[in-house]
């Protein structure tokens, strides 16, 4: 039904885009102006440490949180917007406005013939700032209706796999209630069809049709998580957000889930985000990689490039700590410490993300930007 509604987008095609998200909780900013795009079919890597923002962003990406400022586009329409971006714009529109008719009455006092022009100057300001602030606010109070009446078949279009296969399943429920929830929410009451699609959907992720009448406490994690992979798999969706979908589990039951998720991949032409903060693995999966710092995105490009030449030097401290079944080599390696007060100097040029690279964006100042260009030509 939904599928008429809006375009098709086609492989490499951007199918989510991210633009300046912010999502704050009181004074703390869990993600802050974050901004990516994720195009059809590919697997888009965002990696950090624990608590930078990561999973925020995945759930606000999906309205489990409604965002604080930013937009989502997701095909192309506005499926979450935050007001934070109109509010700063009103404060700077208002700083700006101040300023310069400070300067005029400044200019008045010193030069009294000059009061006359400086008054007419001042009700231009006045005006052109009146006129500003409420287009603004229009835009804000179309972003709120927005927020309140997005197409929830849509935003379903987006499912997401949950980092803890164990906290993510009701207890009370059998598999075949968990798998079939989002198609009884939708409306469908056809209990043989939701009874093929469970069927087929478990026989997807490698479990059999007569696990749909067990409980989740019958399972492993490993098939856990396959249950919650079916759950997501099973309403057909363009997009999966995978939140840390391994970290519970063991070693060896990881490299089954993953290599699971890229069969799918394959098979239902999925496009996924990844979230980790195992960069081992998310190098092997992902297409491309964006790495998270205290709620900014601080580098972003392709997962090749990005494990050869990172600039960011919470980028570098991050490679440094991957271990290597290599003793020669572990014998000698040296572990990046990243320490900001130390590695940046803000005092003067402030940073932003930008592209440094064709395809290589970094959270930089412009010397810093120089330097990054510098390092690269030489390597």
């Amino acid at each position: 039904m939904s599928e008429n509604k809006y375009p098709e987008i086609q492989a490499g095609e951007v199918l989510l885009k991210v633009e300046e998200l912010s999502q704050h909780f009181g004074p703390l900013k869990a993600v802050d102006k974050v901004s990516f795009e994720v195009k059809k079919g590919e697997v888009f890597g965002l990696v950090g440490e624990s608590g930078c923002g990561k999973t925020t962003t995945g759930r606000t990406i999906i309205r489990l949180y409604n965002p604080t400022g930013g937009n989502v586009y997701f095909k192309g329409q506005r499926i979450g917007a935050g007001t934070l971006g109109y509010k700063e714009a009103m404060s700077n529109a208002k700083k700006t406005a101040d300023e310069k008719i400070a300067e005029l009455e400044a200019d008045s006092a010193a030069n009294p013939q000059n009061q006359a022009e400086n008054s007419i100057a001042i009700q231009n300001i006045s005006d052109e700032l009146k006129k500003e602030i409420a287009e603004l606010k229009m835009e804000m109070a179309k972003a709120k209706r927005e927020n309140k009446k997005v197409d929830r078949d849509l935003v379903t279009q987006i499912q997401m796999i949950f980092q803890d296969p164990v906290a993510s399943l009701n207890p009370r429920m059998t598999v075949r209630e968990i798998i079939s929830e989002g198609m009884v929410v939708k409306g469908i009451k056809d209990k043989e069809y939701i009874d093929e699609q469970v069927y087929d959907v478990l026989d997807k992720v490698g479990l059999v049709r007569e696990h749909a009448g067990r409980y989740p406490h019958e399972f492993s994690g490993g098939q856990k998580q396959r249950i919650g992979i079916a759950r997501s798999v099973v309403m057909r969706p363009e997009m999966i957000i995978a939140d840390e979908p391994v970290s519970a589990l063991d070693v060896s039951v990881q490299a089954q889930v993953i290599n699971l998720l890229n069969d799918l991949r394959e098979e239902l032409g999925l496009t996924i985000l990844f979230i980790a903060h195992d960069l081992s693995v998310v190098k092997y999966f992902s297409d491309r990689i964006g790495v998270m710092y205290f709620g900014k995105m601080v580098e972003l490009a392709d997962a090749d490039e990005l494990f050869r030449h990172p600039m960011h030097p919470y980028t570098r401290s991050l490679l440094s700590a991957i271990p290597l079944p290599d003793p020669n080599y572990e014998k000698t390696r040296r572990r990046i410490t990243y320490e900001p007060l130390r590695d940046h100097d803000y005092s003067v040029e402030q940073p932003s993300f930008r592209e440094v690279l064709p395809g290589h964006f970094v959270l930089c100042s412009d010397s810093e930007e120089e330097k990054y260009r510098r390092e690269s030509s030489e390597g």
